[in-house]
């Protein structure tokens, strides 16, 4: 097996050889492998294990990892990791505070266990999300603020009662039985079945101008209802 490229990606597979191996395997096994000296294997165990990997045995016996174990950062490859900083970064874009927030505490918790020349790896990647939709002068963009309790009533499958203006300017009432948001570049769509309609609409979450959840059930499941929703409809908007 060639040398890794970096420490961390030598630490990846070192992990990855001790979850192939069901009972304890030596050092000098591993470094034959690896393409490694035992020293280096013996160096990279004693980092492993500070990371917090529940690795068992010691120099000479050999070395076993106990089934069930998940370290983010050396469960990742390098272009997972840039699969997920990447997404990461899109998601703090998208004017949702909660989702903000979430997105970058899951950077942080990756990055404080992960080897100093991840954490680098990760701070410096060369991968951001690009908009297309320019901003108005002088202005920056505003929180979306019912996102939040959208995406609540959706995990919860509660019913939300809307003031919505669509794109005439038409006011109506509305009681949704919400089930998905549609992040597009510049809008969000809220999909849920609508009582007033009998029937699966699109909602511009820019045009709800008041927001209630109800905190009532639907009375179907979320799962069966997107099931229903992709057999009868595509993204649009609501009419």
């Amino acid at each position: 097996m060639a040398q890794a490229a970096s420490r961390t990606g030598r630490l990846f597979l070192l992990m990855d050889a001790l979850r192939s191996h069901r009972r304890p395997v030596t050092a000098a096994r591993l470094a034959e492998d690896m393409s490694v000296s035992v020293r280096t294997i013996y160096r990279d165990m004693q980092t492993l294990i500070e990371l917090g990997a529940p690795i068992e045995g010691e120099a000479g016996l050999g070395y076993l990892l106990r089934s069930g174990f998940f370290l983010p950062p050396l469960m990742f490859s390098e272009d997972e990791l840039e699969a997920l900083v990447l997404g990461a970064r899109w998601v703090q874009r998208q004017g949702d505070d909660g989702l903000t927030q979430a997105a970058a505490n899951a950077l942080s918790k990756i990055a404080t266990a992960s080897p100093a020349d991840l954490r680098d790896s990760m701070a410096n990647m060369g991968l951001w999300p690009a908009s297309y939709q320019p901003e108005p002068a002088g202005q920056s963009p505003s929180p979306n603020r019912t996102l939040g309790p959208i995406r609540e009533a959706i995990r919860r499958q509660h019913k939300i009662s809307i003031s919505y203006r669509d794109e005439h300017g038409s006011a109506t009432e509305r009681l949704i039985w919400p089930i998905a948001i549609a992040f597009f570049e510049g809008k969000r769509l809220v999909i849920g079945w609508c009582e007033l309609r009998s029937g699966f609409r699109h909602f511009r979450n820019d045009r709800i101008s008041v927001l209630t959840v109800t905190k009532i059930r639907y009375p179907q499941q979320r799962s069966m209802l997107l099931q229903a929703w992709r057999r009868e409809n595509s993204f649009a908007q609501d009419q």
